[in-house]
């Protein structure tokens, strides 16, 4: 009996051994980390301290530090970033629909401000800012070699004042600057109206605004055709959406699916991962769906335009999408502060990532440049009809009532051909849904 204990006591003892040969390089190198990142924690103190005692003017340490942390977080991607406790409180505001300022989302681009997309009918919209427009230079000051921060707080200022931004711009030879006032940007995240028989439900950001002001601009729109039998399909037009709230994404795809995945996340480690599914319940009734996005198109506008085209529910058309697949935190800090932090990507329901990607739509339809007015034929002649000839034979195969509701499609089909001139990709949405339409039935 004795020996079989001193068998187990000696199997459990080498066993002890073995796993301290193994564990023991582990543990080191272990400690190493933890040792050189004191090291370099020591190094900061250090610097700091001496930036503070022998910097050629006096530097205000909460200033300093704050820096040295946006340094660290923008140092990671370009949409990791710092907030003071203003510019935390003003996100706040932001995402509830109305805040002061320009009308523009902005990134960083190898050292460059990029517009994303100018918000509609903003002082930046009207006074002609464009997405893929780079910022050079804010009241003549040079924004090269500053942080997107730096640059976004040298554009804010009162309302009613005057900011004068210098553009480069794409087939454009020479920088050239543009001249805002700056106002309040009271955002109506969803627009809608009617054309001809098609419901335009114009989409602009995604705040806490959009999914009801969809969901109430769908229902005005059937009601006003009388009802759905009367709807030829929907626009969803996401162009020039920058993006904004995951969970607003979410509810905008999942009016329109009536099952399957609506988008996953996946973060550093499993736990970090999410995937949401759609519930029963489609709020256009199976009409069919285009969706318009364009080069200003970016993450939620992305992730809704994504689960539509995988789930064949919508039919997307226009230029291939910014390509922002990751999602940001906003994490609280002490003193009312928060820092943004890129915690995941995203992936659409067949599992791609758009990330530098973008969307691709599944009808490529670019905007055509406004002609000059000049340029633009409307004193063309007339074409001659039959119908114009002299003594040409009347048709009577119709009656009356037949031949005025032909006269009223036929009106009806040239007003909405008047739209191309003002917006050809949205022209074109209409058009399709009303050939698709016309195959339904």
């Amino acid at each position: 009996m004795k020996k079989y204990l001193m068998a187990g006591v000696a199997g459990i003892l080498a066993g002890t051994l073995i796993s301290t040969q193994f564990a023991g390089p582990l543990l080191a190198q272990e400690a190493e980390k933890s040792s050189n990142v004191y090291e370099q924690l020591d190094l900061f103190g250090d610097v700091f301290e001496r930036i503070r005692a022998q910097y050629v003017e006096e530097v205000d340490s909460e200033e300093l530090i704050e820096a040295a942390i946006d340094g660290m977080l923008s140092s990671l991607d370009p949409h990791s970033s710092y907030l003071s406790p203003k510019d935390a409180a003003d996100m706040r505001v932001q995402t509830s629909g109305s805040f002061g300022g320009l009308g523009i989302e902005v990134t960083q681009e190898e050292g460059f401000v990029k517009v994303v997309a100018p918000m509609d009918g903003t002082p930046a919209d009207i006074a002609g800012v464009e997405t893929g427009d780079y910022i050079t230079a804010v009241d003549g000051s040079s924004v090269m070699g500053m942080t997107l921060d730096q640059t976004v707080e040298l554009m804010r200022g009162p309302v009613g004042s005057e900011i004068v931004i210098t553009v480069v711009r794409e087939g454009v030879e020479e920088p050239f600057d543009i001249s805002i006032i700056r106002d309040t940007i009271k955002l109506t995240a969803v627009r809608s109206r009617v054309e001809d028989h098609t419901i335009v439900l114009r989409v602009t950001t995604f705040n806490e605004q959009t999914y009801p002001n969809l969901e109430d601009g769908l229902k005005k729109g059937v009601e006003e055709l009388g009802g759905m039998a009367n709807v030829d399909g929907i626009v969803v037009d996401l162009r020039n959406n920058p993006g904004g709230l995951l969970d607003q994404a979410i509810k905008v795809s999942d009016a329109f699916l009536e099952e399957g995945e609506i988008v996953s996340t996946r973060g550093r480690t499993p736990e970090d991962s999410e995937r949401v599914n759609a519930r029963p319940g489609d709020l256009a009734e199976g009409k069919p769906i285009v969706v318009l996005i364009n080069g200003g198109s970016a993450s939620a506008s992305e992730i809704v335009s994504g689960a539509l085209q995988d789930h064949h529910r919508a039919v997307v058309v226009g230029t291939k999408s910014f390509g922002k697949g990751s999602v940001q935190t906003v994490m609280p800090l002490r003193s009312d502060g928060a820092m943004r932090l890129t915690t995941a990507r995203y992936y659409t329901p067949s599992g791609r990532s758009i990330q530098a990607l973008g969307i691709s739509p599944d009808i490529i339809v670019a905007q055509p440049p406004r002609l000059p007015e000049a340029d633009e034929t409307a004193d063309a002649p007339k074409l001659r009809s039959e119908a114009d000839l002299r003594g040409a034979l009347n048709n009577d195969s119709f009656t009356e009532d037949e031949r005025r509701k032909i006269e009223e499609e036929r009106a009806a089909a040239e007003e909405s051909a008047k739209l191309r001139d003002e917006d050809f990709q949205l022209a074109y949405a209409i058009d399709l849904l009303k050939g698709l339409s016309k195959i339904g039935n």
